[in-house]
């Protein structure tokens, strides 16, 4: 089952790698300054962006560290991030191909790892959180940046469901108190935490991934159908015709220390 995900993971992005590059939401998001905030990236530091997607996080790091070290699962993916940062005047970052749950690198080789937006087509998490503390060095700091669910089951399952029926890789958003508790479990800190409402204008939001009209309308279906309930808790937003316009999800990012040595993790 985890190798049919990353089949589809792979088969997603390569098809749609240079909307990702081009997606506004992904290249100019407020968590990219976060991010430099949070990590206070030193010049001497080696950088890993898990799941680069376009680029931006390995962007955003660049200038401030020695090396930034960009990877993902698909190769066309990985080359559209390549071109785009090269495109960019970017000379300090690598790129290699790799499976977030599965990291091609030694133990404590990073001061610095980021994931953003991307731990929700991971089928197994836990695996993914482990390896992102493997790889920190002791004292280092590890970004994770994310949709999240409800905890609420209703409302998580109809934001599943709507991610799903777009996007076929989609394997689940976690609720926050899920990714605490991998994080404990991996020997993390969560240091500084926040939650913010993402708004996402429906056709755009759309039309990045599906791969036809039929995929597109059953989209329009999952929403148009949802109970008052799911409106109220998503903000629907509805144009005159009545058609959905926007809806908004929670998105959560969190800074995590690995501990140095001798010191427990943990919340």
């Amino acid at each position: 089952m985890e190798r049919d995900a990353k089949e589809l993971v792979q088969q997603q992005f390569g098809r749609t790698a240079q909307e990702y590059v081009n997606s506004e939401s992904h290249a100019r998001g407020d968590d990219l300054e976060l991010i430099v905030e949070w990590t206070q990236p030193q010049s001497d530091w080696t950088a890993l962006d898990i799941a680069t997607g376009g680029g931006h996080v390995a962007k955003a790091l660049a200038p401030h560290v020695r090396t930034v070290v960009a990877t993902d699962l698909t190769q066309p993916m990985l080359a559209a991030a390549r071109d785009h940062l090269l495109g960019a005047g970017v000379a300090n970052c690598v790129y290699v191909r790799a499976d977030a749950e599965k990291l091609p690198f030694l133990n404590e080789s990073f001061e610095v790892v980021i994931c953003r937006i991307a731990a929700h087509h991971f089928p197994a998490p836990q695996a993914f959180v482990m390896e992102a503390a493997r790889v920190l060095k002791p004292g280092g700091r590890f970004v994770l940046i994310d949709n999240v669910t409800p905890e609420d089951i209703q409302l998580a399952t109809f934001m599943n469901t709507v991610e799903y029926v777009r996007d076929r890789s989609h394997v689940r958003c976690l609720a926050v108190p899920e990714w605490k508790l991998l994080a404990a479990q991996a020997g993390l800190h969560i240091n500084t935490e926040s939650t913010r409402r993402k708004t996402h204008a429906v056709p755009g939001w759309a039309r990045r991934a599906v791969s036809d009209e039929r995929q597109f309308a059953e989209v329009v279906h999952c929403l148009q159908t949802a109970d008052e309930r799911v409106q109220r808790y998503f903000s629907f937003t509805f144009e005159e015709s009545g058609q959905v316009a926007t809806f908004q999800v929670d998105e959560w990012a969190a800074l995590c220390v690995k501990p140095e040595t001798g010191q427990r993790g943990g919340l």
